[in-house]
This record gives structure tokens, sequence and C-alpha cells, in this order.
């Protein structure tokens, strides 16, 4: 089950340029019923493994921007560590169904501005100045929603520096996944040490998913991107208020 899991969130990651993290965790809670500390630290090292065969490809293709890259690790690097620790922080202190409620929270909130972001009017004139500074800023609070969730780095970075920099499309794509690999490296470091992984559910999300990104990468030139990416944000916004409303229902319950 698990091989088959990480096949098709690998598949709809090749297919549909969508996070790792965003996708597995939902799943892996609510699915496969794995605690949500344990599910984003695995989310996070899916999500590095994943990337880690992305990132060299984009390099070689010199589509990485390396001064917006570092615009974006400023705010970024310090944002993961903090999320991590205020994941311990909910952890230690026994928080479980308020931390399901925050991870719900978050993935609604990420799924609805996709969403809105799919469904506006195509801007006519592209502001092509150079804002890069600002992403340093911009970065820290999606940092720590990775350090928290897993989730963000690929569909807030990527918006991000459509909206700020003068970057080719293959540039935003380049920087946006090596800015992912990096926070999700950190990451997953900070909750190596602090949670106890499931070392046997990782190996067989990541072999599966070995076989998915091939299938998917296969399959991409003949499957349109948008229609799938936009069916799969409504997909996870359904998800994300599976969680909040469990949480109601546990709060509820024990009022």
């Amino acid at each position: 089950m698990q091989y088959i899991i990480g096949f098709i969130i690998a598949l709809f990651i090749a297919l549909t340029g969508v996070g790792a993290g965003t996708v597995t965790v939902p799943i892996l809670v609510l699915f496969l019923g794995v605690p949500a500390p344990e599910a984003v630290g695995i989310g996070l090292m899916f999500a590095t493994a994943v990337k880690l065969i992305l990132v060299p490809a984009q390099i070689l293709r010199r589509n990485v921007a390396w001064r917006t890259l570092g615009f974006m690790l400023l705010g970024g690097v310090p944002g993961v560590l903090l999320g991590s620790l205020f994941l311990k922080h909910l952890v230690t202190t026994g928080s479980q169904n308020l931390l399901n409620a925050l991870l719900g929270t978050i993935l609604v909130s990420t799924a609805s501005w996709q969403i809105f972001y799919a469904l506006r009017p195509a801007r006519e004139n592209h502001d092509s100045r150079d804002r890069s500074p600002l992403l340093a800023w911009l970065m820290f609070p999606v940092g720590a929603e990775v350090g928290f969730s897993s989730a963000g780095a690929g569909a807030l970075g990527s918006a991000a520096l459509l909206s700020l920099t003068p970057l080719a499309p293959a540039q935003i794509v380049g920087t946006d996944i090596a800015f992912g690999f990096t926070v999700s490296l950190i990451g997953s470091g900070a909750h190596w040490f602090s949670h106890a992984a499931n070392q046997e559910l990782l190996i067989a999300l990541i072999a599966g998913g070995v076989f998915g990104a091939i299938t998917g990468t296969v399959l991409s030139t003949h499957i349109p991107r948008r229609p799938l990416r936009f069916a799969l944000w409504v997909w996870l916004l359904i998800l994300g208020g599976e969680f909040i409303f469990n949480s109601y229902h546990v709060w509820a319950a024990t009022r």
C-alpha cells in the first residue's frame, strides 16, 4: 500500500508540479493514520528525495537564479527552523487536536488561494521590475509553513517569483525547485532529530515515488497540466476541510 501511495504522490507531482509535502501529509494522516508530526517529517524527507533528482538538472540547464535564490533563503531558512520548533512545542504540550486543526487551516488557505489564482483573469501587462529583495520577507512565513506543515514551498514560492521578478518561466521553475529542496532538506533534518521517523514507510514511499516520477514525466507531455492541477487543489481543499471538521468534532466531544 505504501509503495502505491508513493507512486501516486510522485505521479501527481510530475504531472501537476504541486509540492510533495502539500500532498503527502494529508494522505498519510487521513488514509494511513500516521500521527501529524511524523507525517510532516516524512513529507519533508520525501520532498527532499524527489527534488534531489530535479535540482542537478535545473542547475545544468542554468535555470537557477542564484541571486534571487539567496534572497529567498535569507527568509526561508530562519522560517523553516522556527516552524519546526513551533511544531515541536505543540507536540511537547500534547496539542494534537490543535495541530490537526492548524494543518487543515493551512491546507484550506493554500488550496483556496491557488484556486482563486487559477480563476482570476490573466494580466495583460506583466510587471518586469526586479523586486527580489522583498522575497527575503515573504519567504519567512512560507518557510515557517514548510517547517510546520511541510506544505507551501512550491505553490507559494512560484507565485512570489512570478509577481516580484522578471525571471523567465524556466528560471521560475528552477529557482523554486532549488528553494523547495533547500528548505525541505533543512526542515527534514530538524524533524529527524525532533521526532522518531518511520524509516520503513519513508523508504517504501521513495521506492514507489521513483517509478511514479518516471511515469509522470513520460505522461506529462500528453496530459494537460492546468485542469489536473486545478482538480488536485479542489481535492486538497476538501481534505483540509476534513482535517478541520474532525478537529472540531473531537473538541466538541471533550466539552
